[in-house]
């Protein structure tokens, strides 16, 4: 059936589908429907006139008038063309502005500040070398440094080493790394209790625990030789660095001149929320909590940013190329010491399923051996060698490799084995920018500070418990008598630790005090150790040489209540594999430790007077 037009007309029954005309049709339509008067918008065929003639735009003009519809005004031009630079631009302008300054500071610190203490010139330069070298590598191509370091070591290092037959590569090293050790314990004269008697113990102490990790080892006949030596040899070298050489002194004295700046900040929320005289007590609820808080919401800012996993990879390539451990190991070694023991294992929250047993055992033995920079400044606050604390710190990094690897060598294939990779965090996706990574981080530390408060709360209570139900067995054997001790577990393992001093190097006047110490810290924590060192008379009356070692020897997370805080934190990050957290955990436990006294054992053979 047709209409009247031609056109078919739909079936009953079925829908009609209209097609309009596009705007621009209409519009000729209205057009041609109107006047064609003089006044009308179309010409003397009933066709549209152009835009600019009804509404009397001249396009040529059309530029120079406000509200034009084809043409930008030349102000608008050259906005673009210089929006169009920046965007290609703006990075090496900034690059340059950033080498303009620093070049700057540089010089005119040398020129005014160079004899003056506390400025110098030896930090200034370090900084100006580091900030040159990663503007010239944005344009330069690092292999082009690397290539000729590689070069020389292939024709000087490892040709040597290929002389060597095989068999004789790793006793060979390991009498290298031992000349090395004893050159650096005896060539100094001896000052007051800096014998080489007293150096001497501290590398037998050295050797002993060394035997001890290898007997106790799971299979020893797998231990990887070349990561304890290079690692113990690394150890010591940091400690002559920082210990015997006034840059190196000065290195880390700027380190940790920093760190206390830096969480010093703390304490101004702090004294905000309460009053200055609250915020200046040396408690630890208001002198350490605060600066954990505040140090893990900057670490969630900096690591959304991007910095800290560019600074981490790049720290961690040397432990990973030089000691030959995997990427996750080396990673959590290399970022335990400024962030802690539960924030450096978050780096490797996506391989945390998959690490083997040796994995978690190294990181493990990593928190434990070491403090974190969230604590430092209170312990510096305290009146402890900032200079001791930092570089122990450094120091207990290899420490932890080797040791470990001594008592749980690897036996399986990890996944990031001969690669270094920090990887992405689910969350991350859900952070907007970095003011919602630093809100996110406040959260996340306040969480983290409760835990430690609740677990430091319940296991000194619990340490009160037992020390409680011994002095009452020890009353009836006459020693709640005045004067006599009161039976304790600190003076349990004050005589059984008794030994481990000697084997420090510590004099032996002060062996029961520094056995003492390092039982307190074992069995409370660290910072009750170190508030006995600098408050209690029993010990500010002991020698220089043992104040150090025991200042060494307590510096780590190895304590009871950090026992419970790592299990906690490994469980909730990776849940499937809290069986086997737990299942190393008191091996770890004690290999953190032992980390720690390997490292006031090599400050037992590098004291000299000058470091008190």
């Amino acid at each position: 059936m047709a209409s009247s037009d031609g056109q078919r007309a739909p079936a009953p029954g079925h829908d009609t589908i209209e097609f309009s005309a596009p705007p621009s049709d209409r519009l000729e339509e209205q057009h041609s429907s109107g006047s064609s008067g003089p006044g009308a918008d179309v010409d003397e065929k009933n066709t549209p006139l152009p835009i600019e003639r009804q509404y009397g735009v001249d396009s040529e003009k059309q530029s120079e008038r406000v509200g034009s519809l084809r043409a930008k005004s030349e102000s608008s031009k050259e906005r673009g063309a210089l929006a169009a630079f920046w965007h290609r631009h703006w990075k090496k302008l900034a690059h340059l502005l950033t080498f303009m300054v620093f070049t700057a500071w540089w010089i005119y610190g040398l020129v005014f500040f160079r004899h003056i203490e506390g400025k110098g010139w030896l930090i200034p330069t370090l900084v100006y070398i580091a900030i040159l070298l990663r503007l010239i590598f944005f344009y330069v191509p690092a292999s082009l440094v690397l290539r000729p370091l590689r070069f020389l070591w292939i024709n000087t290092v490892v040709r040597v080493y290929d002389v060597i037959p095989a068999k004789l590569h790793k006793p060979a090293a390991a009498l290298g790394s031992f000349a090395v050790f004893l050159v650096g314990s005896f060539v100094p004269e001896e000052t007051g209790d800096n014998t080489r008697a007293n150096r001497a113990i501290s590398v037998f102490g050295l050797i002993v625990m060394l035997a001890v990790l290898t007997v106790t080892s799971r299979n020893w006949r797998i231990i990887p030789w070349h990561t304890v030596i290079g690692g113990m040899l690394t150890q010591f070298v940091v400690g002559v660095f920082v210990l015997r050489t006034q840059a190196g002194f000065d290195i880390f004295k700027f380190i940790s001149d920093m760190a206390r700046e830096l969480l010093g900040f703390a304490g101004q929320g702090l004294a905000f929320l309460t009053d200055d005289e609250l915020a200046a007590k040396k408690w630890f609820l208001t002198g350490v909590i605060p600066a954990i808080i505040f140090f893990i919401a900057l670490v969630q800012m900096l690591y959304y940013v991007g910095f800290l996993q560019w600074f981490i990879s790049k720290f961690a390539v040397f432990f990973f190329w030089s000691l030959r451990v995997s990427g996750a190991e080396a990673v959590v070694a290399a970022a335990t010491p400024f962030i802690g023991q539960g924030e450096s294992a978050m780096l490797i929250r996506p391989f945390m399923d998959y690490l083997t047993m040796a994995e978690i055992h190294q990181i493990m033995t990593c928190g434990f051996a070491t403090i974190a920079g969230s604590v430092l400044v209170a312990y510096i606050g305290m009146g402890l060698n900032a200079q001791a604390l930092v570089s122990s710190c450094i120091m207990s990094i290899p420490a932890t490799l080797a040791v470990s690897k001594m008592r749980y060598p690897e036996t399986q294939t990890p996944m990031t084995a001969g690669k270094v990779e920090v990887p992405k965090h689910e969350d991350d996706e859900h952070t907007v920018n970095a003011l919602h990574a630093f809100t996110n981080g406040s959260w996340l530390g306040l969480k983290i500070g409760a835990t430690i408060v609740a677990c430091l709360l319940t296991v000194i209570a619990f340490v009160g418990l037992v020390n409680g139900l011994l002095g009452w067995w020890g009353g009836y054997w006459g020693l709640t008598a005045p004067g006599a001790p009161t039976l304790s577990l600190e003076l349990i393992l004050g005589y059984i630790l008794y030994p481990v001093a000697w084997l420090l190097g510590v004099p032996s006047a002060d062996l029961r005090q520094v056995g003492e110490l390092i039982g307190k810290k074992v069995i409370i924590n660290e910072y009750s150790a170190f508030k006995a060192l600098t408050e209690d008379k029993r010990y500010l009356t002991m020698a220089p040489r043992s104040k150090l070692i025991a200042t060494y020897a307590c510096c780590g997370f190895g304590n009871i209540g950090s026992l419970g805080i790592q299990i906690g934190i490994l469980s909730q990050i990776s849940p499937k594999r809290s069986g086997d957290v737990v299942r190393v955990s008191l091996s770890a436990f004690v290999c953190g430790v032992l980390s720690t006294l390997t490292s006031a054992s090599i400050a037992g053979m590098l004291f000299t007077d000058s470091m008190v």
